[in-house]
Formats: C-alpha cells, sequence, structure tokens
C-alpha cells in the first residue's frame, strides 16, 4: 500500500495553504501532482484528494460501510451533536436520513414559495441606493427568516438570537481553527457554551408542540417531523441545529456570490430580469460551480481502498474537491469565467456538477436550497434594475466555519428600484 504524491511541507503550512485558499492552493497542487494528492490538513489521518469525475463517482457510489461519511464529517460534531445525521454512519445513517427527507420533497416544499417570496420582497425593499451593501449580511437574515418559518412555523425573537449568537461564534476564523486543531475536550466544552442557550429554547419549543392539540395539522418542518417519527428530544434538537446551520449559512453564502457575480456580468444580470426560468437556473447552477460554498466532501475509509490506481489504507481520508471537479478543462472551457449559459447548453452532471455531495449522503437539503435560491433571486431582478459592482476587483474568499464566503461579504450598489423603499431592519449579529 502507498499514498499518492504530495506536498512535502510542514503539517501546518499545508493546514494553512487549505484553510485560507482551498481553491487557487488546490489547483496548485493538481498542476504539480495531478488528479490523485495526498495532503496533510487534519493530525489524525492523511487526506487524499480527488479531482477526476471517475473517481468522484466511485466514492459516490461505493459501499458507505468502507466509505464512513459521517466520521469525516467529526468536525462538526461539537456543533451539530451526535445525533446529527450527518455524523451518522452505515444503517443509523440511512435510517434517520428517511425520517428526514419528506419535508424538502414534492407538494411541501413547493408550499414553501409564496412565503419566500414574501419575506425576500420585504428584504430586498429595505435595501440602500448608491452606496455598497454588503449583501451575505442580508441574505444571511434573509435565509434565516426564511428556515425559521419553514421550520417552526413561526417567529420566535429569542431562538432568533441565540441562533445568531451560535452562528457568528462559528463564523469566526478562530472557530475554525479551534475545530481542526483543538482537543475533543475543549472543542465540546467551547461549543456547548454556546449551544446551551439554543438547546434550551429548542427543548421549550418541542415540549409546547407536543401538548399542541393541533400538532398533527401543522405543516411546518418541526411538526411533520415530531407527527411523522419518534425521535426523542435529543435527537430532535440535534437535527434542527442540522437544519438551522446547513440550511441557513450555506443558502445565504451561495445567494450572496449570485450576487457578487451578476454585479461584475451585466449581460447575465440583464438576461437574467427578462425572467426566463431556465437561466435562473443557470444561474444558480454557475455560481455554485464556480464559487462552491464547501471546497470538498470527505469519507473515512474502514478498510483498505483501490482508487486511482492507489491501495489506500485503512484509517485515510478519500476527499473528492468540489472545486478542481468544477474547475476542470475538459468539463468546463474556461473554468474560471462565470457564464451561466453553459448549462443551458449542457446539463449538470451527476459526477461533475457536485455542490451538495452525492450518493446516498447528497445534502437533504439541496433540492430546497436551489428552489429557495431561484424564488429569492427572481425577488430580487423584480425589485432591482441596476446592480454594480463595489469594488473593482473581483471578490477572494473567506472562511466561515466550513463555508467559503466572499472576502468583502459580497458588496455591491443597488443602483435603482422599482419597489418603494422602507425602514431596513437591523443585521442580526448575535451577542
Amino acid at each position: 500500500m502507498s499514498l499518492p504524491p504530495g506536498p512535502s511541507g510542514p503539517h501546518i503550512l499545508q493546514t494553512m495553504g487549505w484553510l485560507s485558499r482551498p481553491g487557487p492552493y488546490s489547483r496548485r497542487l493538481r498542476a504539480r501532482y495531478g488528479d490523485v494528492i495526498t495532503l496533510h490538513v487534519e493530525q489524525h489521518a492523511p487526506w487524499v484528494l480527488l479531482g477526476h469525475p471517475d473517481h468522484v463517482k466511485q466514492v459516490f457510489t461505493g459501499d458507505p460501510n468502507v466509505l464512513h461519511a459521517g466520521e469525516g464529517n467529526a468536525i462538526l460534531k461539537p456543533l451539530l451533536g451526535p445525533r446529527s445525521v450527518l455524523l451518522l454512519d452505515g444503517k443509523e445513517h440511512l435510517q434517520q436520513r428517511k425520517l428526514m427527507l419528506p419535508p424538502f420533497h414534492g407538494e411541501r416544499m413547493q408550499a414553501y414559495g409564496d412565503m419566500i417570496r414574501e419575506i425576500a420582497r420585504e428584504e430586498v425593499a429595505s435595501w440602500p441606493t448608491g452606496e455598497p451593501l454588503p449583501t451575505r449580511l442580508r441574505t444571511q437574515a434573509l435565509t434565516l427568516e426564511i428556515i425559521m418559518r419553514a421550520i417552526f412555523g413561526t417567529r420566535d425573537e429569542r431562538l432568533r438570537d441565540a441562533i445568531n449568537t451560535l452562528l457568528e461564534f462559528v463564523g469566526r476564523p478562530s472557530s475554525l481553527v479551534l475545530a481542526v486543531v483543538g482537543g475533543k475536550r475543549a472543542n465540546h466544552y467551547v461549543y456547548g457554551r454556546v449551544r446551551a442557550e439554543v438547546d434550551r429554547l429548542l427543548a421549550e419549543l418541542i415540549a409546547a408542540r407536543r401538548a399542541d392539540p393541533e400538532l398533527d395539522h401543522k405543516d411546518d418542518i418541526l411538526s411533520l417531523l415530531m407527527s411523522g417519527t419518534d425521535m426523542d428530544d435529543a435527537t430532535l434538537i440535534d437535527e434542527l441545529v442540522t437544519l438551522l446551520a446547513a440550511g441557513h449559512e450555506t443558502t445565504a453564502t451561495a445567494l450572496a456570490w449570485a450576487l457578487e457575480r451578476l454585479s461584475r456580468h451585466p449581460a447575465a444580470w440583464a438576461r437574467l430580469r427578462e425572467g426566463e426560468d431556465d437561466y435562473l437556473d443557470a444561474v444558480c447552477k454557475e455560481t455554485l460551480r464556480l464559487r462552491p460554498v464547501i471546497p470538498a466532501v470527505i469519507r473515512m475509509l474502514k478498510a483498505p481502498y483501490e482508487i486511482g490506481g492507489y491501495e489506500l489504507p485503512a484509517g485515510v481520508a478519500v476527499v473528492p474537491s468540489i472545486h478542481l471537479v468544477h474547475t476542470r478543462e475538459d468539463t468546463y472551457p474556461d473554468p474560471l469565467v462565470f457564464r451561466p449559459e453553459r448549462f443551458l447548453e449542457q446539463p449538470a452532471g451527476t459526477y461533475t456538477w457536485i455542490p451538495f455531495g452525492g450518493g446516498v449522503r447528497r445534502c437533504l437539503g439541496a433540492t430546497f436550497a436551489l428552489f429557495e435560491m431561484r424564488w429569492v433571486l427572481r425577488a430580487i431582478a423584480d425589485a432591482v434594475v441596476d446592480l454594480q459592482p463595489a469594488t473593482p476587483r473581483s471578490e477572494g474568499t473567506k472562511h466561515r466555519s466550513i463555508t467559503l464566503a466572499p472576502q468583502a461579504d459580497g458588496r455591491v450598489i443597488v443602483a435603482r428600484r422599482t419597489t418603494p423603499a422602507r425602514r431596513a431592519q437591523p443585521v442580526p449579529t448575535g451577542r
């Protein structure tokens, strides 16, 4: 057994290269070492970074008893809790995933459309004109309102404040460093303290909902999970935190990237405003191709595994790189250029467009996330006439926990708006 080639520098330099600029760093590694690269990012297991769709397909269709995604997501355990579907493997994961899927598909999901449009219109009406607007802060407030309404069917200011405090803590660079290099005890102590208030308020909400005689007639996600499954309270709380963290921060970041890209491509913005649904979908997909919200997915090997001509030992992490797959010249000509039309010419491939991962571990909320992106971008395009960049140069990326956000929060200038202005609500920043 042997590991593929990769950089030989100190562990800390490889870690900082990955954490600081995962896109350019991984592209440099590919140029030197090819599509299968050994990288030392976390202390306990070497990573084997994969950049070829054939290798991605092999991982996504491989035996989940050998390729443990839950164990690969262990860095999220202090935040999400041990019962989160993202942390489970094997039969336990499949059973929990089956319970979690129904609220995100079919007619139930479609019913959220009017709610999303209403919230988006109210938010966009508060945007100022003629000055730099940090879109990530605004889309974060917007998507939190959407996910709160979708999950709980209500507005709870105490819970909103507690969630913001939690997510703002997680978004700090120091929190990411703690998650990567901190010990298990330190992580659970720090994250546990920050999560305590969220857990307490969720427990109160669950108790009140269990006592509600109308529970079986409510259509919010919490009620559907409570009436349709036998989850205990601790599991419900971990899954709710998972939905809030994954369904809020990621979509907010994707929307901010979309606006940052569109502000620099006036022809794309003009075509989006024409109202063509296929082009709207293409804009969403091109944004997630060029600016994926997470850089990679991880599977921990529980047995020896052959891939890319290498026989890897158990204990290694195989890591399909979303960014490397999305920037292949043979799949996407001029891969670093924002061009939504490419998805009108060629549909997104199962193993060449992977912003939500794939296989039995594909993101539970992927369909809802794209649905939400389309509705929000349509509301913005209907309300905003001119969208301009706030700075001459494209924004780089910064880490917010495991997500990759615009360096300057996706600043754009709304030059003209068709909707009447309303007073902006303060952006929740946590306490």
